[in-house]
């Protein structure tokens, strides 16, 4: 038999294990980046609904332009959770301005009452461990108003020097509008 007439041999054990360790390694590394995107996925779906409900407040403050832009608004008004404080205690009762509601049809001070009830009940619902603060200065003219959300939300580190394990970050969100 000649040298170049040998049979083919196929691979040898540690030929394979290294090829299992080598795609074990890059396997781990596409895991760990698909978390890192969920999570990431996780973080921006809040922020999104953060913005969403501060411009849902905002053009429920240019619809009530009446209550908004005159100056009467207390400030600041702090919403914890579903509990509305001010210096104004009316704004956290409970209005009812729908058709055929108690407080139907609404003054501009029942109107912002109902709005930022419903506004805090989906804050709530929708962000964790939320808080917002309202304030509209009057000292300048026209009047210029501030809304600011918090709430809570998990981030993941991508690499050991990071965060060990999710980590509870509280983000803000600032709208400036004008009622």
């Amino acid at each position: 038999m000649t040298p170049s007439a040998r049979p083919s041999r196929g691979f040898s054990l540690i030929e394979v294990l290294v090829a299992l360790v080598i795609i074990s390694v890059g396997m781990l590394g596409v895991a760990k980046i698909q978390a890192l995107a969920y999570s990431s996925t996780g973080t921006a779906s809040l922020r999104s609904l953060a913005a969403i409900q501060a411009s849902g407040l905002a053009a429920a403050m240019h619809a009530n332009r009446a209550y908004w832009a005159a100056g009467a608004a207390p400030v600041p008004i702090t919403i914890a959770g579903a509990t509305i404080t001010s210096t104004d205690a009316t704004l956290a009762t409970v209005a009812n301005c729908l058709s055929g509601g108690a407080n139907a049809p609404c003054s501009g001070h029942d109107l912002a009452a109902y709005d930022l009830q419903r506004w805090a009940a989906g804050l709530n619902a929708l962000l964790p461990n939320s808080a917002a603060t309202i304030s509209c200065p009057t000292a300048s003219a026209p009047i210029n108003c501030t809304v600011q959300l918090t709430w809570n939300e998990k981030i993941v580190a991508i690499n050991t020097q990071g965060v060990n394990g999710p980590a509870m970050l509280a983000p803000t969100y600032t709208l400036y509008l004008e009622p």
